[in-house]
């Protein structure tokens, strides 16, 4: 049963959402992965989640991934730019999350625009 398929989720929703990009980009070995909070602080999504992938192979592999566990719990998820996979857009309502290749995430640096709205925290790792 698929539990949201609207564009508000509850905040408990948007936690659970959240835990299961965090531990796949992790068990998958994204790199980098870092969470920007917006609640109250912008309409797109609670909170943004940036990773990078090696490569366009572990990009895409990364998302697909995220995506099928997001299916798995129940949620709904949309994506684009699995084409090309050098920067993959997931929109899981609450929770945004955008993979790319180390050197098109340097290139749009989205921390640096987003972390003047939101608080910018750095996920496992070093």
């Amino acid at each position: 049963m698929i539990k949201k398929a609207k564009k508000q989720t509850s905040e408990q929703e948007a936690e659970e959402i959240l835990k299961i990009v965090l531990d796949t980009l992790d068990e998958n070995k994204a790199d980098d992965v870092v969470v920007i909070d917006l609640q109250g602080k912008s309409s797109i999504a609670n909170q943004m989640v940036i990773a990078s992938g090696t490569s366009q192979r572990h990009v895409a592999s990364l998302a697909e991934k995220v995506q099928e566990k997001l299916k798995a719990a129940g949620y709904i998820s949309m994506a684009e730019g699995e084409e090309k996979a050098d920067w993959i857009l997931i929109d899981a309502f609450d929770v945004i999350v955008h993979i790319f290749k180390p050197e098109v995430r340097e290139f749009y640096n989205l921390e640096k625009m987003w972390s003047s709205i939101g608080t910018l925290k750095k996920v496992g790792g070093e």
